[in-house]
């Protein structure tokens, strides 16, 4: 198995899509190895693929903010993108380019990481991973599929362009955070009783 720095060596010379050819860096995610969340949103923008980092410009100051209030450390947290270079003018990922970068190097990171719960952040994250056509059904819910426990909410750039969706994006990230806690309790009881 891959570790995440042989992975994102990769995404850093993939050219298996088109978007590859507009980028400035690819940006592979952040994190850590031993994540028990995993925060998956749409692409870099504008300010990521200058960097290479995922979430660092408005949107990801905004999903820091909501991280710290609700208990989360964006250091103990694995943090990328279903694709892993900008798309032009900032449009959605079309299905192939998703396809791509899930298929090749998102499912392989999830492995890596192993986390208790990702985090989907927006309705590109959603379909993708599963198959929910609109995040305004599935916000706010948990869902679980393969042995993960995937938690929607909204896109930070839905809070930041609505201001009505941020009182309701810290709390989803509140009520992941106790979700979270429900699970490690439950694994921890679970050990309990085989022992």
């Amino acid at each position: 198995m891959a570790t995440l720095e042989e992975i994102a060596e990769e995404i850093r010379r993939c050219n298996l899509c088109p978007l590859w050819r507009g980028r400035t860096n690819a940006v592979p995610g952040e994190g850590s190895q031993r994540a028990e969340v995993m925060i998956v949103g749409e692409g870099p923008g504008e300010e990521e693929d200058l960097q290479g980092r995922p979430f660092v410009g408005r949107s990801g100051r905004l999903l820091t903010e909501a991280m710290e209030k609700a208990g989360l450390r964006r250091e103990e947290v694995y943090i990328t993108n279903v694709v892993k270079c900008r798309p032009p003018e900032n449009r959605e990922p079309s299905p192939e380019e998703r396809s791509t970068c899930v298929g090749k190097y998102l499912f392989r990171q999830m492995e890596a990481v192993k986390p208790r719960m990702v985090l989907l952040l927006g309705s590109v994250a959603a379909q993708t991973l599963l198959g929910k056509p609109s995040i305004t059904a599935v916000r706010g819910r948990a869902f679980e599929k393969d042995g993960i426990v995937y938690f929607c909410t909204y896109h930070p750039a839905a809070a930041l362009y609505n201001p009505a969706n941020k009182t309701t994006f810290f709390k989803d990230l509140e009520k992941a955070k106790t979700l979270l806690n429900d699970l490690k309790a439950f694994a921890k009881q679970k050990t309990l009783d085989e022992t």
